[in-house]
């Protein structure tokens, strides 16, 4: 079950953790990788123990992003699944200490990327009557954190942009949904105070953080072709914690 034998897959954001779980577990699964990120040397390093391949992107630029998808398509020929996992945590502070380039650069890169990414890939998706696309929102998107504000937005965004997609594409093949991890224990925790973290782990009624692979088990199902029947969803993985 779940099989992604001779599919390819691209996931941006897997040169390390959450991403890098989910590269390794598709891999597994039989698909072939792009491993795609800004950190080029980690993505490579990654990519070499998969038998995958990695490509440098600036999500954020969306000329990078349709170069990215040339070379997968130049290499493979096709584009079954695309896994936006790319993201910043930011800052923590409260609203009036966020600056108006705190909350550029968290749209750029968690909403904005996934967007491009969404884009310029529907088209080969749409010409096959194939694909599944996996975005990677957050619990924060839902519920919205205190002192994340413009992570808790881009978040929300995340999670109307998949919605929509998934109804445009509904009757050609192609399925788009989101899963919301609640903390996850990734370097992106580093970004954080230990008072976030203590407040997010607190809320979560399993009492302890997420593990890189039980998010990647969730994308790997929303990835496969036993998802058929699931679309503009949005998967929790968050220890109990989401009340809707």
């Amino acid at each position: 079950m779940f099989d992604l034998t001779g599919q390819t897959a691209i996931i941006t954001g897997a040169a390390t953790g959450l991403g890098e779980a989910i590269a390794r577990r598709l891999a597994a699964a039989g698909a072939t990788v792009a491993v795609v990120d800004l950190d080029q040397e980690g993505a490579a390093k990654v990519a070499d123990s998969i038998n995958g391949f990695a490509l440098h992107v600036d999500v954020t630029k969306d000329a990078s992003v349709r170069d990215t998808v040339a070379a997968v398509l130049a290499k493979t020929g096709r584009i079954d699944i695309l896994v936006n996992n790319a993201g910043i945590a930011g800052k923590a502070a409260p609203i009036w200490e966020q600056t108006d380039s705190d909350w550029a650069a968290m749209v750029a890169i968690n909403l904005t990327g996934i967007f491009q990414f969404c884009r310029a890939v529907l088209p080969h998706m749409r010409e096959q009557k194939y694909g599944r696309i996996v975005n990677i929102a957050s619990i924060a998107g839902k519920e919205g954190n205190p002192n994340m504000s413009p992570y808790s937005a881009t978040k929300a965004g995340v999670i109307g942009l998949t919605k929509s997609i998934g109804k445009e594409v509904a009757t050609e093949g192609i399925t788009c949904n989101a899963v919301a991890p609640a903390v996850i224990r990734t370097k992106i925790l580093e970004q954080l105070t230990p008072q976030q973290v203590t407040y997010m782990t607190d809320k979560i009624p399993m009492k302890r953080t997420g593990d890189p692979d039980e998010i990647a088990a969730v994308v790997q199902f929303l990835a496969s072709p036993d998802s058929s029947f699931v679309t503009a969803q949005c998967y929790d993985a968050s220890g109990g914690r989401a009340t809707y």
